[in-house]
């Protein structure tokens, strides 16, 4: 290892650490995985709960399945068991884990069987594995067991082999999270064995079984599939132990293997090689560049086979990885240090040897500092021609930089001719380096270096005697000289390096800030069109591309937005868009799959799965996007994705609840149907068969009175069903009223003698302002509003009391107070009072109503351009309802004529 990289004390990784303490703040998970059915994964679970009771660890059952096995059963004697819980489904009684009652005996550890069950519907929880997190998150270690099929990731590959699909799986988040995981092996022939014994299936069951999916093949495939998938576990294990203790390693556990590539010709086939190698290693392979600000810009050229290297490395199966840094070897080494890599493969230099010796090697530096890490130097003919480092390319020949450096040194000459009338020749000398300076700031270190020689030259042909000449006469002229021309170099190679440092800073200083404000500009956007423009504008401008996006629409996907603005697709597009969103991977244009197609699609992914495509198109020749272009596009696509995830998911809130008050309101109206209308059907009723058995026996007072009661309560029933189709009306928003000039003396008198038999015990105190000015109402609405405030009134004031209707102008409104003399109102209660079906409690007496007049009314006046307020009388008992309109303007006129 460098010098630097030996001293430098390890640190724990910080991501390590915190896994770590999230691990001891919860419950520890233990997984018993088996290749199939039947290996003893319940059995083992079993007993080593019984090992952890002797330990004096409070250990329940939470779900066994048997399956009938006497082996299995007797274990289970002796453990308690929490009562499974009874769940409806389709007629029957299902048993489920009782997760709450679980909870509420707070073991020290529980035994969970089968992690990939699903649970019946109705219980808290779709899948047994979301309760098993449930449960380690509340501090409970579990056991559990689980068979290989059952792995997410391992879906497809197990119905390729068994040729059966598992539908019932796990995430492999969850197996990742298990602290431990352990095999329980059979062999094939062994578990063929129990099956035809009857041990694990009923003998017809277990024939069957043998004759397809638990053939010796399967088996051993799947054997092989476990144990892999555990190795890789544990192998992550490892890491995050060496990380979060600082250990440098190598630990020679497993095998992890990095390729170190740059833009360089023979790039696709270093990853080549590293992939064989890493088949022969079983390893897992990372492909690596480093981009070192001291080292020259790459070409497109460069960019592009860079670019393709990237991609051919994760086709391969490997990790594509990008990362900065000043040195290549040093960023290299420090990575698998942090990865536990064993492996380092590099192309071997193809440059001139004077210039390794002058400029150093990548790989004579990884060889030289590696320590136990094994390096593979792959020869150039076997990698292919060009150039091998990790990072950085040689810099272009660019003419005009070096008539640009001539031109400082004859600035530097003309400004050294006039200061040599006043000062002495050796300051003169920082006027050349003034010029190698500003060479090496505009043009970069090659031009700097030949400004820097060509300066030497000119201090000595024009200031160093003999004058004119290249020949220097005094020794400490010679000096003057010399030490120029080392100083002009350094300075030239410390600026130069310095120069790209700052515009490398500057540029991921301008990515940064761009990324923020995009961030910011997407928190503040509340509305799913908003983000999609946002997002195409920020992509197209920060990556100069065309940019759509494309969401699903009923089961298929369209284009939602675009900069610039562009909706047609053709049909080659149309089929790589779809491609990329059902398959969750790139298409179209420089992709593997349907390259014919104008744009290069890639999914918008979030923590849930893809939820749209991205389509990038542009004019310029070659891959669309470099590997640095990649990182902030997949940084802007992953902000992007979560902005409209948010506004998704915020309108996934706001319909569940319109769906939760919808199903609030159909209940209050159920209760109100069963209860409310309900009682004037029973009077209506009990009249209308009164009238019918004994009709004529009946005195003619009493038929009369039977015969009203029967009008009273059809009329009150009348109005329970038109209160409830006008709140329908109303939440539809299919209120138009139907406009008029009317005099509010009219109105509110038509509104009276229609509550002639509501109000009939009640004394009605009417005050109508004189000259009050018409008000632009609906006729049919206001009425029904002034009706139902008068019917509230009525309904709460005792009876005996007066009902009072005030009516007058104020400056540009029209103000109407219905008053009574009741109890009024809860203070909590005065804007409620307005929700539909909302009933203020009154104690022990009910009054009979649907709750939704005073909705009605709120309504209906808002409706016309009012409002309504409610609030108790000041200085006496009573509650009073404001209805505010506001005075047309052509009433205002009329009031004004003489």
């Amino acid at each position: 290892m460098p010098d630097e990289l030996r001293t430098e004390p390890p640190r724990p990784s910080p991501d390590a650490l915190l896994e770590q303490v999230r691990g001891e703040t919860r419950g520890r998970l233990k997984i018993f995985l088996g290749a199939a059915p039947g290996v003893g994964k319940t059995y083992e679970m079993l007993l080593a709960g019984r090992a952890r009771r002797a330990e004096g660890v409070d250990v329940v059952i939470g779900v066994v399945e048997t399956h009938g096995r006497r082996e299995t059963q007797a274990l289970i004697e002796g453990y308690e068991t929490v009562p499974r819980a009874q769940v409806a489904y389709r007629g029957q009684s299902v048993e489920e884990m009782d997760l709450d009652a679980v909870l509420a005996r707070r073991p020290q550890l529980v035994l969970v069987d089968e992690l990939a069950h699903t649970n019946a519907p109705g219980s808290r929880h779709p899948k047994r594995y979301l309760d098993v997190l449930e449960l380690i998150e509340r501090g409970i270690d579990v056991y559990t067991t689980l068979n290989i099929q059952h792995v997410e990731s391992l879906n497809d590959v197990v119905a390729q082999i068994t040729r059966i699909r598992v539908r019932e799986t796990v995430p492999d988040s969850v197996i990742d999270r298990a602290d431990a995981i352990e095999i329980i092996d059979l062999t094939p022939e062994d578990l063929i064995k129990r099956l035809n014994e009857g041990k694990v299936y009923l003998p017809e069951t277990a024939k069957r079984a043998v004759s397809n999916y638990f053939s010796p093949g399967n088996l051993t495939a799947l054997r092989e599939l476990a144990l892999r998938r555990t190795a890789q576990r544990v192998d992550d294990q490892l890491l995050s132990h060496m990380q979060a203790h600082a250990i440098s390693g190598p630990w020679a556990a497993g095998d992890r293997l990095i390729v170190c590539i740059d833009g360089s010709p023979r790039a696709a086939s270093l990853v080549r090689h590293a992939r064989r190698l890493a088949a022969k290693l079983r390893a897992s392979w990372t492909a690596l560049h480093i981009e070192a600000p001291g080292r020259a810009r790459p070409s497109e050229a460069e960019k592009d086979r860079l670019s393709a290297a990237m991609r051919l490395a994760e086709q391969l199966g490997g990790e594509a990885v990008i990362l900065p840094g000043e040195s290549v070897p040093e960023e290299v080494l420090r990575y698998a240090a942090a990865k536990n890599v064993s492996h380092i493969v590099i192309g071997a230099s193809g440059a001139a040897r004077w210039r390794e010796l002058l400029f150093g090697s990548v790989a004579q530096a990884l060889i030289r500092d590696a320590g136990d890490i094994s390096i593979h130097v792959i020869p150039a003919q076997e990698a292919g021609s060009g150039e091998g480092r990790a990072g950085g390319g040689g810099q272009r020949f660019e003419p005009g930089d070096y008539l640009a450096g001539l031109a400082f040194v004859a600035v530097a000459v003309g400004i050294g001719m006039l200061l040599h009338l006043f000062l002495d020749v050796r300051n003169i000398a920082l006027v050349f380096l003034m010029a190698v300076l500003a060479s090496a700031v505009t043009a970069g270190l090659w031009p700097a270096l030949f400004t820097s020689v060509i300066g030497a030259l000119a201090f000595n042909f024009f200031f160093l005697p003999p004058l004119y000449t290249l020949v220097i006469g005094d020794p400490e002229s010679v000096l003057a000289f010399v030490f120029f021309l080392v100083v002009a170099l350094i300075a030239s190679n410390l600026t130069a390096r310095v120069q790209r440092q700052a515009a490398a800073a500057r540029q991921r200083a301008r990515t940064t800030e761009d990324l923020y404000l995009f961030s910011r500009k997407l928190a503040g956007t509340g509305t799913l069109d908003d983000v999609l423009w946002a997002s195409a504008y920020q992509i197209a401008a920060m990556l100069r591309v065309r940019v759509v996006i494309l969401l699903p629409e009923d089961g298929r996907i369209a284009v939602q937005a675009g900069y610039p603005p562009d909706d047609t697709l053709d049909e080659a597009d149309i089929a790589a868009a779809h491609w990329a969103w059902e398959h969750d991977r790139p298409a179209g244009r420089g992709a593997d799959t349907l390259p014919g197609a104008k744009r290069f699609y890639l999914p918008l992914r979030t923590g849930r799965g893809a939820i749209g495509v991205i389509g990038l198109d542009s004019d310029r020749p070659g891959a669309l996007l470099t590997p640095e272009q990649q990182r902030l596009f997949d940084a802007l696509a992953d902000q992007a994705a979560i902005a409209i995830e948010r506004v998704q998911l915020a309108a996934d809130v706001d319909k569940a609840k319109l769906a939760a008050e919808a199903d609030r309101l159909r209940s209050a109206l159920l209760t109100s149907i069963s209860h409310d209308l309900k009682t004037p059907l029973a009077g209506i009723m009990g009249a209308a068969g009164t009238l019918r058995d004994y009709g004529k026996a009946i005195p003619e007072a009493d038929r009369s009175e039977l015969l009203g009661t029967v009008v009273e309560e059809s009329e009150r029933l009348n109005r329970f069903i038109a209160n409830l189709l006008d709140m329908t009306r109303i939440e539809a928003g299919a209120m138009e009223p139907n406009y008029a000039l009317l005099d509010v003396g009219d109105v509110v008198g038509a509104a009276l003698r229609r509550a002639e038999g509501i109000t009939r015990g009640h004394a009605i105190e009417l005050s109508l302002e004189p000259n009050l000015p018409m008000l632009r109402l609906d006729p049919v609405l206001f009425d029904q509003v002034l009706f139902n405030l008068v019917d509230n009134a009525a309904k709460y004031a005792p009876a005996g009391t007066a009902i009072g209707v005030h009516a007058r102008a104020a400056g540009d409104i029209v103000v109407l107070d219905i008053l009574d003399e009741g109890p009024g109102l809860p203070p909590a209660d005065l804007e409620r009072i307005f929700d539909s079906f909302y009933r203020v409690g009154k104690g022990d007496q009910v009054r009979a109503g649907t709750g939704l007049g005073l909705a009605i009314c709120r309504g209906f006046v808002e409706a016309m351009g009012g409002t309504i307020t409610a609030a108790n009388r000041d200085g006496r008992q009573g509650a009073v309802f404001t209805i505010r309109m506001p005075i047309p303007a052509e009433a205002r006129q009329m009031k004004v004529l003489p």
